[in-house]
């Protein structure tokens, strides 16, 4: 079976089409068959992503490794079982035509809660939930006191996985591996810095997350989504002298991509 990575929170402007983005490209440029969803049916950030790479490769006769993206199909109400939830019913047609051929399905969450993200999240083997370092964002997962410090309690988003975790044990399936991604690390305000990753260390152990770095926020990204690259993609284009701020990013994508400990995969990039 496919091995599912969900990429979610409720938060948008997390960096979680980017992350979504490098990590399906880091698994097919190391030899490994992604399929990909986007179920933000709204903004579909990730999907537009996808669709700037296939446009930029034709058009500039390119052979970039790449997920394949599929969009979830449509479906007759007339074929739905009798109580039977019609966005349960795509997710499931979707799953089931990407698994036969891909090693990893990589599933992309709107910012929002819906039927489909909840779904999804009883799918995930590994859950990887980009965060800005910020006790404004760590409200994603948690209520914090007016110290920073003082968990008052799991928000409606760590709820909802505690749920997913609750289905999956009930399907006699193996527990999600939740890693939390610290996106936007800032090299400046140390003080908060430290006090997000103890505040983060000790949810983590209350609710069952590993943490990990992710991206700092870096021009390089905003310009990569037009053409639908990524960092590793940079050398194909003949680029061979990075800047400074550039291998940075990829040491930070190697970083992520081993933290992710996936089945079967070498981080060799």
């Amino acid at each position: 079976m496919a091995h599912i990575i969900v990429v979610g929170n409720e938060k948008g402007g997390s960096g979680k089409s980017t992350t979504t983005m490098h990590i399906g490209t880091a698994l097919a440029r190391m030899g490994h068959r992604v399929g990909a969803l986007d179920l933000d049916l709204r903004q579909k950030s990730f999907a537009r992503y996808i669709a700037n790479r296939n446009r930029f490769v034709k058009a500039e006769g390119l052979d970039l490794p790449s997920p394949v993206y599929m969009d979830l199909p449509e479906v007759n109400k007339d074929e739905l079982a009798p109580g039977e939830n019609i966005y349960d019913h795509r997710l499931s047609a979707a799953i089931g035509a990407l698994e036969p051929n891909n090693d990893f399905i990589l599933i992309d969450c709107p910012g929002s809660h819906t039927r489909l993200s909840q779904v999804a999240h009883s799918l995930a083997d590994t859950l990887v939930s980009p965060l800005n370092d910020s006790f404004v964002d760590f409200d994603l997962l948690a209520h914090v006191d007016s110290d920073g410090q003082t968990i008052l309690g799991p928000s409606v988003y760590s709820e909802m996985v505690w749920h997913a975790r609750q289905l999956r044990a009930q399907a006699g399936l193996p527990p999600i591996d939740w890693l939390v991604v610290r996106n936007r690390l800032g090299a400046q305000n140390m003080v908060n810095k430290k006090k997000m990753g103890e505040a983060l260390q000790k949810l983590g152990k209350r609710i069952g997350f590993r943490t990990a770095p992710g991206f700092s926020e870096r021009v390089i990204f905003r310009e990569l989504f037009p053409r639908g690259l990524t960092l590793l993609d940079l050398r194909d284009l003949g680029v061979t002298q990075l800047n400074i701020s550039n291998v940075a990013a990829r040491q930070e994508l190697r970083d992520l991509m081993k933290e992710l400990k996936l089945p079967g995969v070498n981080v060799d990039f």
